[in-house]
């Protein structure tokens, strides 16, 4: 089965896992969606995978992010992402609060994910138990992600440092302006030449474009 996108595939796969849950006493929740996207802490974050309470959720569903820079080789990719997704799957059935515990380890095991709990790392029981459910959710419509090139958010602003100038002897010093809204204008080293004159705190243009 081909999909046009990424999101139906991975939903396509939860629904295929469902039955290795059913076998553990441990049934998915009716009410799970999973997407391809960064985790709540974004890009520069560590986690691979994450999953959201369903409390949070306005429609009740646990929401299931897998982040879209991993880098497995492309054939090791849909069962890389499987590990992830079953082990996020593995959050919604035992309940975030249960964190990495007993509960969590027995239904990961029992799956074949191996390792320290809080990684992922799929065993040859898992990968044996998630072919037939690739094979039949096709091919995965999805890349990686290089996320060091051009994208539409705002660049990152270099802080502008204002020039401060002793109106006495012509002495200059540069500043981040946060330093002269906090500690005030500097200094002359020059005795008795008092705080220096700087440009305006207001005079910066905003010049960024809204964000799409």
């Amino acid at each position: 089965m081909d999909h046009d996108n990424r999101e139906s595939w991975l939903n396509r796969v939860a629904v295929g896992m469902a039955p290795l849950f059913d076998v553990l006493d441990t049934p998915l929740p009716d009410r799970i969606r999973v997407a391809i996207g960064f985790t709540s802490a974004g890009r520069k974050g560590k986690a691979i995978g994450e999953c959201w309470d369903n409390r949070l959720s306005a429609d009740g569903h646990f929401e299931i992010f897998i982040r879209p820079d991993l880098a497995h080789a492309p054939d090791a990719m849909p069962a890389q992402i499987a590990a992830i997704l079953a082990h996020e799957l593995v959050h919604a059935a035992v309940g975030i609060a249960a964190g990495h515990g007993k509960a969590f380890k027995r239904i990961a095991t029992g799956l074949g994910l191996i390792g320290p709990m809080r990684a992922t790392t799929p065993g040859e029981g898992f990968l044996g138990a998630v072919a037939p459910i690739l094979a039949a959710a096709g091919p995965l419509p999805h890349a990686r992600l290089d996320t060091d090139g051009e994208t539409t958010a705002p660049k990152k602003q270099p802080a502008r440092m204002l020039k401060c100038e002793c109106q006495a002897c012509g002495y200059t010093v540069r500043t981040a302006r946060k330093w002269l809204e906090t500690a005030g204008a500097p200094l002359c080293p020059i005795a008795d030449h008092g705080a220096m004159h700087h440009d305006r705190l207001d005079s910066d243009e905003d010049d960024t474009e809204p964000e799409e």
